[in-house]
């Protein structure tokens, strides 16, 4: 399942050194000046989760393979970006393939890093980067109305997409995200949202990005950004960018020592992507043998035979039924053996909703 989260925020607020961090890779180009990140670069983050290293103890398996989500790191965008400030539309546009959006907000002082607008003010950023975005989703949106009005006189009747457009252009007008609207739900808006792919309609979580002072102890930026995500019904999630690029390439126990040393008991990134993740209504299944052990990704409420699909499609087309075993009486009765002989083993047919966790052997005929 391909999932990408966009990371945006104003030129030199840290984007790029937390998609290194996130990558574990140096390859995305952080220098203090605007706009040195061009093209888009993306890369695959596994999803942290312990319950993996869990099952490998049992299994011994040869390899592991944890659950994916796609990051996008967006060049920073501007005031005036939906007009083309900048670098403009190029990187909205990479914005509408995400579906979720992490933004980056700059919570420290520092006078060796420029700022863009000349002054620090973490809620002013944001504001600059939402208004844009929705900026951007009232031309869309104008321009199909438009269209649908050339519809409307030519078969000489309003139909309910055009209402229901007009309704959320004056929504947005009075400067409230799509996310926001009243009507989100309906036929009309999803129709609407599905073309134009609303960039204010995507979740989001804030990255505020403080230096190494601010991870054990809150500074006024990040209560500021802390209250500014709960009033809109976001999260907000503290990391410190650079000591997040310094944990790349550290083992386990070496990460939770420095973690330790700094007065925190998990990476902010790890946190983020976890919540992304979870934000996007997704959960993991596993499949256990002694070749891999390994995550996939599908969405929460997905049935057996679509659970199946992803790992090929084949699958759902000749599912015939799932043995399942929940993670925790995988882990109390000590593998696959076990579980069947204790009778903690099911037997589950096409309409069994997948569950978080589920160890799973899917038995089909193509």
């Amino acid at each position: 399942m391909a999932l990408s989260i966009g990371i945006v925020g104003l030129p030199n607020v840290g984007k790029s050194t937390t998609f290194n961090a996130l990558t574990k890779a140096q390859n995305a180009e952080a220098a203090n000046y605007p706009f040195c990140t061009i093209e888009p670069n993306k890369a695959i983050v596994p999803v942290p989760d312990s319950r993996l290293s869990a099952l490998s103890e049992i299994v011994k398996p040869q390899k592991i393979q944890h659950s994916t989500i796609e990051f996008v790191d967006i060049a920073g965008l501007v005031r005036g970006a939906s007009k083309g400030e900048g670098l403009g539309n190029q990187f909205l546009a990479n914005i509408k393939e995400a579906d979720m959006i992490l933004h980056i907000v700059r919570c420290f002082d520092d006078g060796n890093i420029t700022h863009v607008e000349n002054r620090i003010d973490p809620i002013a950023d944001i504001e600059i980067i939402e208004l844009e975005l929705l900026f951007s989703d009232i031309a869309s949106l104008q321009k199909r109305i438009e269209k649908l009005e050339r519809e409307s006189k030519a078969k000489k009747g309003e139909n309910s997409e055009l209402a229901i457009a007009r309704e959320l252009l004056a929504h947005l007008e009075s400067n409230r995200p799509a996310r926001s609207f009243a009507k989100i739900d309906s036929d009309e808006f999803k129709i609407l949202n599905k073309e134009l792919r609303f960039l204010s309609n995507k979740p989001v979580i804030y990255g505020a990005n403080v230096d190494e002072s601010g991870l054990s102890n809150d500074n006024k930026y990040v209560d500021s950004v802390r209250e500014f995500a709960k009033s809109s019904g976001a999260i907000a999630i503290k990391l410190c960018a650079k000591i997040e690029e310094e944990l790349v390439g550290l083992d386990e126990s070496e990460r939770a020592e420095f973690l330790e040393s700094l007065g925190v008991n998990e990476s902010g990134l790890e946190q983020i992507i976890r919540e992304c993740f979870s934000r996007l209504g997704l959960i993991s299944y596993f499949t256990a043998g002694v070749k891999e052990v390994r995550a996939w990704t599908i969405r929460r409420g997905d049935s057996a035979p679509r659970a199946a699909s992803v790992i090929h499609k084949d699958f759902e087309k000749g599912f015939i039924r799932a043995e399942c075993i929940s993670y925790d009486d995988f882990i109390r009765l000590g593998g696959e053996a076990a579980a069947k002989e204790a009778g903690a083993m099911r037997i589950e047919g096409k309409e069994y909703i997948v569950q978080d966790g589920d160890v799973l052997h899917f038995r089909f005929n193509v």
